[in-house]
Order: C-alpha cells, then sequence, then structure tokens
C-alpha cells in the first residue's frame, strides 16, 4: 500500500468520494447493480469493481499489470474488473468498503484519483437516477488535469485544444478562444469534465459552438 504525499490535500477528497458511493450504492437492488453505466461495456457493478482494483493498485502493481496486458490499457483494465467483482454485488460493495481508506496510487498526477472518484461516480449514478454534489473544486481540478493530459495517458487534450472551455459554476476557463476560431463550451463545470471524457450524455448540459467538437469521437 501506499502513502498520500506529505502536505496533499487530495486523500481526504477522494476518502469522502469513496464513503459517499459507498453509501448510495447500499440501497441498490442486485438488478440495479446490473445496470448498463455510462461507462460503454460496463455495468453499475463493474465500475465499482474497477475503483476497487484502482484503489488498490501501486506503481509497481501497475507496472507489472501493464506488462502482462502488453501494454494494452483496456485488456489491464478489464482483468482489474474480472479480477475485484467477486461472487455477488455484496461482495463487490464489501471490496469497495475494504479499499475506501487506501492511498495506493499509480505512477500518474494525485490528482488523476480525484478523476477516478468522480468520473466513475457519475458513471454509476447518473443511470441511476442518483444526484452528488460534489465539491467544486475537486471537479474544477479533474477537469484542468484532464484537459492537459494527452489522450494516450487518458486524457483529453488533443480534444479540447481548438476550443475554450467556460464553468458557469466556478471561475475556470481554458484555452484560447481566438485559437479555436470562437468555438467556446460554456456550462456547469462537472458537465464540462463528463464531456471531455467521452459522456455524450452531458453534452445537453452544455452551450456553445464548440459543443459538437466535444461530441466527436476520438
Amino acid at each position: 500500500m501506499g502513502s498520500p504525499e506529505r502536505g496533499t490535500d487530495v486523500w481526504p477528497i477522494v476518502h469522502a468520494e469513496r464513503a459517499a458511493l459507498i453509501h448510495d450504492l447500499e440501497g441498490l437492488a442486485d438488478e440495479q447493480w446490473e445496470q448498463p453505466s455510462l461507462c460503454e461495456g460496463w455495468t453499475v457493478r463493474d465500475v465499482a469493481a474497477h475503483l476497487v482494483d484502482s484503489a488498490r493498485t501501486t506503481r509497481l502493481g501497475f507496472a507489472v499489470g501493464l506488462v502482462r496486458a502488453r501494454f494494452d490499457f483496456h485488456r489491464q483494465n478489464a482483468r482489474g474488473v474480472a479480477r475485484e467483482r467477486g461472487a455477488s454485488p455484496q461482495e463487490t460493495l464489501g471490496r469497495l468498503r475494504q479499499v475506501a481508506s487506501l492511498t495506493s496510487t499509480p505512477p500518474a498526477p494525485l490528482d488523476s484519483r480525484i478523476v477516478e472518484e468522480v468520473i466513475h461516480g457519475e458513471d454509476i449514478r447518473r443511470p441511476l437516477g442518483l444526484a452528488r454534489p460534489y465539491p467544486r473544486d475537486a471537479v474544477v481540478r479533474a477537469l484542468r488535469l484532464q484537459t492537459r493530459t494527452p489522450a494516450s495517458f487518458g486524457g483529453a487534450k488533443e480534444l479540447v485544444a481548438p476550443l475554450r472551455l467556460t464553468a458557469t459554476d466556478a471561475d475556470v476557463s481554458i484555452g484560447d478562444v481566438s485559437i479555436g476560431g470562437g468555438r467556446e463550451v460554456t456550462g456547469p463545470a462537472l458537465s464540462l469534465l463528463l464531456a471531455v471524457m467521452g459522456r455524450r450524455e452531458a453534452l445537453s448540459e452544455l452551450d456553445g459552438p464548440g459543443v459538437g467538437a466535444l461530441g466527436q469521437p476520438t
């Protein structure tokens, strides 16, 4: 298990989000666990299992797993889901409880742990009709990280390069509108984050001439 870097405030945010998701999952019927999530090809239970796997992942474990997956991130993630699903939804939930306070991390910026919790929290909640008032700072930090991270590392840097993203509920604007020829996108920070991460369901919550560009496949 890893340890938190001195002076960081990432882990309290992550741990609070894990606790909130566990609370929401505790009220699900078994059939709700098998409902499709916003993460294409994964059910609600698959996403929860992925969060368990992600919480357990160390820098060394990530490297070893990637080699075994022949450097295929999707294969590596699929193996993690299969490993952590357990025999029933309640076992998946139990495993999520076990990892809720861990501070392990793969070789990535620590704010990527916030991204995991917010994005996958919405992957689960939205199809179930659940809502969470995420801390604004957590959403903004996740958005800033993903817009400067290349697609090859799970980000959206190339996608948003010709756009200017402006949150209507937070003090954040990303990009130069002159570069994008006026293609601005405005909306709630959470919706911007979901859209840049390929969740098309959030596009209807955004405005501006650049919205169509966010809906393009990457």
